[in-house]
């Protein structure tokens, strides 16, 4: 049996992410088992979205924000790295977990000539991230210094082999909890009319979880499914742009975006049929969660990410070429008229709960950190 060990995880804030979903529910399972668990986030505590274990120390720096030019991000860094630094000191965990790029740059860094052990982990493929060339440079410098880094699926770890040869890396999936929880904030689903259907997407409104690719393919579709309605859920800087573009396509009546919910499970309970319309994704918390919740899924086929999860036509349904409004509606019709197919998927989803548990992606990671600690 593992013994008890201290270990320190580092993430940019506890926003409604679902790789700070992850965080909070992998940190519940180790605080919960007796392992002595720190959590330090840069941002402020009032961007939390997740409630923590009640046994993990919180350690909030609030040294987070925008930085206007090379010179101020150089000595804003700097400042976040004498303050992590300054944890690590006091804390002396066996390991510390950076959790996503910045936050995990900013670690190894932060450890230098401690006797600390840094995990770096990438929640997202890394040519798709919006890093800029000084970040891009730093993340080069710091992970072959990390005793490992972890990413969330085969083709990220085949890029960062081939872009950083000297990197030792791990795979480590993301688990899908079963049952899926319903958290705060709590807005009930609105009771469905009879004889309509929902199809339902969930994401943080931003460019690349593909929302403005789902209302074109949903407008192509509309008028010959007219029991159809379009529920997306999450919030974000594109509110604004989706609402227009739904506005304008005549399809207030059909397309709604209530926010940010954090009853979950009865979200998915409420819908016909799931769709990811991303146009990147690391491995995604959400496609997981409504598989395992027995929902026909659609998603488009991102370079990484959804072909880890579904086997196409046998649980799922993957459509190529990613980022095409077209063949998102022509997968999404031919979902949508073929019931026979649609309750095989039914059948096949679920099996997500065993392949990606709590349980099985717990001890890939216990194996980990014993064997850095």
């Amino acid at each position: 049996m593992a013994t008890s060990k201290s270990i320190l995880v580092v993430i940019h804030s506890l926003g409604g992410g679902g790789a700070e979903r992850t965080l909070a529910d992998l940190t519940a399972c180790w605080a919960s088992r007796g392992d002595r668990v720190t959590l330090v986030t840069l941002s402020h505590a009032r961007d939390d979205a997740y409630v923590l274990h009640p046994d993990i120390n919180r350690i909030v720096l609030d040294v987070a924000g925008e930085s206007s030019g090379l010179l101020q991000g150089i000595l804003a860094n700097l400042h976040r790295v004498l303050a992590l630094r300054k944890v690590f000191k006091t804390i002396a965990p066996d390991v510390v977990l950076g959790f996503m790029t910045t936050s995990s740059v900013l670690a190894v860094f932060a450890a230098l000539g401690l006797p600390v052990r840094v995990i770096a982990s990438e929640h997202t493929h890394p040519t798709h991230q919006s890093l800029s060339a000084l970040w891009r440079l730093l993340r080069k410098i710091a992970y072959p210094l990390a005793r490992t880094v972890v990413t969330l699926t085969e083709g990220t770890a085949e890029w960062i082999k081939t872009n950083m040869p000297h990197v030792r890396l791990r795979v480590i999936p993301n688990p899908v909890v079963w049952p899926v929880a319903n958290r705060e904030p709590v807005f009930e689903p609105p009771s469905k009319i009879a004889n309509r259907k929902r199809l339902l997407a969930v994401g943080r409104l931003h460019p690349e979880k593909g929302f403005d690719l789902l209302i074109d393919a949903f407008k192509l579709i509309a008028t010959q499914q007219s029991d159809w309605d379009l529920v997306i859920l999450g919030e974000g800087g594109a509110r604004g742009s989706l609402q227009a573009q739904i506005d304008k396509a005549g399809l207030a009546d059909r397309i709604a975006m209530p926010g940010r919910v954090g009853n979950m499970a009865d979200w998915y309970a409420s819908a016909d049929m799931y769709v990811l319309s991303s146009r990147v994704e690391g491995l995604s918390n959400t496609l997981l969660e409504s598989m395992a919740m027995g929902l026909p899924v659609v998603a488009f086929d991102c370079d990484t990410g959804p072909r880890a999860i579904i086997t196409h036509g046998l649980d799922g349904l993957l459509v190529r070429p990613n980022g095409d409004r077209e063949a998102l509606a022509q997968a999404l019709l031919a979902l949508i008229v073929d019931e026979p197919l649609q309750q095989k998927l039914r059948s096949a989803a679920p099996l997500v709960r065993e392949r990606f548990s709590l349980m099985s992606v717990i001890a890939r990671w216990d194996q980990l950190l014993e064997e850095v600690a």
